[in-house]
């Protein structure tokens, strides 16, 4: 899938799209990859010398491409984004730095109305890198206020 489709699918923009490519997609599963460079603005000062991806990039990594997933799911409902709700579980095993490409493996584990439970994988040259389970929850955006509204 192209970086066309996959931001008609989410609406994150650099520098926070942090999905590269979908490689495959079923109605329940969707793996990604992400390259990540030594220019992105989350290791600039994390760690100098050191760099390595910080774990809650990694954990956004996975809700993006939970949220390309669901994008079928929510085509009824126009505008309609999903929303983090919870992160369970979460296993940092191996670090990721600069220069590293990550497969990105999601599924989804079940559905109660609006609510979607998820699991999300990381792997660093085959092996496991990161894990959790989050949830989401479907709805449509507040519009943005207004410069009245914020006077009140």
């Amino acid at each position: 899938m192209s970086i066309e489709a996959i931001e008609q699918a989410i609406p994150h923009r650099p520098p926070m799209r942090l999905i590269d490519e979908i490689c495959e997609q079923s109605e329940t599963t969707i793996v990604c990859k992400k390259s990540f460079s030594a220019d992105e603005f989350f290791v600039q000062g994390h760690f100098p010398g050191q760099p390595i991806v910080p774990g809650v990039i990694q954990c956004e990594c996975c809700l993006q491409a939970g949220a390309v997933l669901l994008h079928q799911q929510m085509d009824s409902a126009p505008g309609s984004v999903p929303v983090a709700t919870r992160m369970d579980s979460v296993k940092f095993k191996r670090m990721i730095r600069p220069g590293d490409t990550v497969e990105i493996h999601v599924t989804l584990n079940d559905q109660l109305s609006n609510a979607y439970y998820l699991t999300g994988k990381m792997l660093l040259d085959g092996k496991m890198a990161m894990r959790l389970d989050f949830a989401v929850s479907v709805s449509a955006p507040e519009p943005p206020a207004t410069g009245e509204e914020t006077q009140r």
